[in-house]
């Protein structure tokens, strides 16, 4: 990874601990929107000093917000190798399209057995934001808003299930698929409706149909990851 591509990744707004959201919380926001959104390639190195000098920090919140993302899936670490981006496979997304339909599923089918009327009032909003929203690939700061809506609604329909382990579980799977579906959006804007399979998972969520929901949410996630194993396939290793 050079340089040049770090600071294109970061963003001009200097860094600053306002007692809400510390340094390496906001080093975590920005490398992980570098790393998902591709700007920092999967396999690269990330040189250290160079990280530290374009985010203007020293090393310590640095080195904190990479054990962050380490164990998010997204950074490993290697004895006498230092810190790398985590590399892509097209194993490794099936694997995740696997584990996201089990989970996911699961974890809604929880939700809608316990949420109560703030869940539901939380899905509404959440997908009001994402339906209103715009994804043009050649705005990448629409992909960016796009995505982080999306993010959003997705861990909002599950979070009613009230377990944190499952939800944490949740989140870090979606973290690692994002980086595959970025790959995708920045060629396309879609190749389906979304936003109805959007609309029909959270009306069946609030209505307490169990079963439409769960199944409109597995065959959402299926359709996606089937579309992004085609579209990658040739692109990256196998």
């Amino acid at each position: 990874m050079e340089s040049g591509e770090l600071r294109h990744a970061h963003r001009s707004t200097a860094l600053v601990d306002d007692g809400k959201n510390t340094i390496a919380s906001q080093l975590v926001d920005r490398l992980r929107e570098a790393i998902v959104s591709g700007q920092l390639e999967a396999g690269s190195k990330i040189n250290l000093e160079r990280a530290r000098e374009s985010f203007a920090v020293s090393l310590s919140p640095l080195r904190e917000a990479l054990a962050r993302l380490i164990s998010d899936g997204l950074v490993e670490f290697e004895d006498n190798r230092g810190y790398r981006v985590s590399p892509i496979s097209l194993s490794d997304l099936e694997e995740l399209t696997k584990l996201r339909e089990e989970f996911e599923t699961y974890a809604l089918r929880q939700a809608i057995a316990v949420g109560d009327v703030d869940w539901e009032g939380d899905v509404m909003r959440s997908l009001h934001r994402l339906n209103r929203a715009v994804r043009d690939p050649a705005i990448p700061e629409t992909l960016e808003q796009w995505e982080a809506y999306h993010r959003e609604f997705h861990l909002t329909l599950i979070a009613g299930c009230r377990m944190p382990q499952l939800l944490s579980f949740c989140r870090r799977m979606l973290n690692l698929n994002d980086r595959y579906r970025r790959t995708f959006l920045r060629a396309t804007s879609g190749d389906r409706n979304v936003s109805a399979e959007h609309n029909e998972i959270a009306q069946g969520a609030v209505a307490r149909d169990v079963e439409f929901a769960c199944k409109r949410l597995r065959d959402h996630i299926h359709r996606t990851g089937t579309n992004l194993l085609h579209h990658l396939t040739g692109k990256i290793a196998p």
